[in-house]
């Protein structure tokens, strides 16, 4: 006997009795088919296009975004470059302000591998680096990446005291740079010129930089030109080259040149690097040619230039790199 159907009428689905197939009809397939088979079907009746599914093989090298990086995730990382990615400055935000390119185009000399730091290779974008502390080079020159290093260039005037302040009152190359110090900046001169002697001489508040361009070890050589008394012949130079005995031992000259002779002078270039006192006047005299005058035009890659004497002017880039160069910094 059959149950009531509901209050409303409609049949009880859960009592629903399945209906009974027809005579030559085929057995319908299982109903997890079925539904296989109705969820393959688009919205007009067709069957859909089955997607091939990725095989999810891990990637021998994985391609690494420019987000943070996890922990380890890289596998081949510069242990001395990893401390300064967290901290400090971009690399190529420090390059621009150095003034050696745009910030586009420092990331291209990045790229290009032209970029050193600490001594190593930079291709990573968006190193960040300490500016206090970082000795970065581009193309093997040094880059002062330091705000507050200074490097001038004094041509220093005949009859002016080599120091920073004099205590006899008279002209000395502290008076140049007056206002420089009383602004806080130290300067520290490289080297001295005795008083009649004009030209060259470098400032900076670099410590370790001057003391080394003063130390002969490292060998820079500074370049003179001397006017002398008498005709200057060749065996001049092969005896300078070769070397003469002074009251504090032998001294030499790394070239020797004659520019010119008139009126019973010469004019002569003399490159050494030797920094004991009056050293040029000395090995002049030993062969023979008083000093009349004389001027420093060079310290290492630095030239004198164009400045009238008493004139200060800013190192550039390659003149700095240059000095760091020399003396291995």
């Amino acid at each position: 006997m059959n149950k009531p159907a509901r209050r409303d009428g409609t049949p009880d689905r859960k009592t629903r009795q399945p209906a009974k197939p027809s005579k030559g009809a085929k057995p319908a397939k299982s109903t997890a088919r079925t539904e296989a088979g109705s969820n393959q079907l688009n919205k007009r009746g067709k069957p859909k296009s089955v997607k091939p599914q990725r095989a999810q093989t891990q990637a021998q090298n994985p391609k690494i975004s420019n987000a943070k990086p996890a922990k380890h995730q890289y596998a081949d990382v510069d242990r001395d470059l990893e401390p300064m990615k967290g901290d400090g400055v971009r690399l190529q935000k420090v390059l621009a302000q150095a003034g050696v390119a745009s910030r586009r185009a420092a990331e291209e000399l990045i790229d290009q591998g032209r970029v050193e730091v600490g001594g190593r290779i930079v291709r990573e974008q968006g190193l960040r680096v300490d500016p206090e502390n970082a000795v970065v080079r581009v193309d093997g020159i040094r880059v002062v990446v330091k705000k507050d290093l200074v490097h001038i260039a004094l041509n220093k005037p005949r009859g002016w005291q080599s120091t920073m302040s004099d205590d006899l009152g008279r002209p000395c190359i502290g008076d140049i740079v007056s206002e420089r110090v009383s602004a806080g900046q130290r300067l520290f001169h490289v080297g001295r010129l005795d008083a009649d002697t004009e030209g060259l001489i470098l400032l900076t508040n670099d410590g370790d930089l001057a003391h080394r361009l003063m130390h002969p070890s490292f060998e820079v050589p500074k370049t003179y030109l001397a006017t002398v008394q008498g005709v200057v012949d060749r065996n001049v130079g092969k005896a300078l080259k070769a070397g003469v005995e002074l009251d504090d031992g032998p001294a030499s000259v790394d070239s020797f040149a004659v520019m010119d002779i008139n009126g019973g002078k010469s004019l002569v270039k003399i490159v050494l690097h030797e920094g004991r006192k009056h050293i040029v006047r000395r090995i002049l005299d030993a062969v023979g040619h008083p000093v009349v005058r004389l001027v420093r035009t060079d310290i290492g890659a630095v030239a004198l230039g164009d400045g009238r004497p008493g004139t200060l002017r800013v190192l550039g880039r390659g003149e700095v790199g240059g000095l760091y160069g020399a003396v291995g910094l």
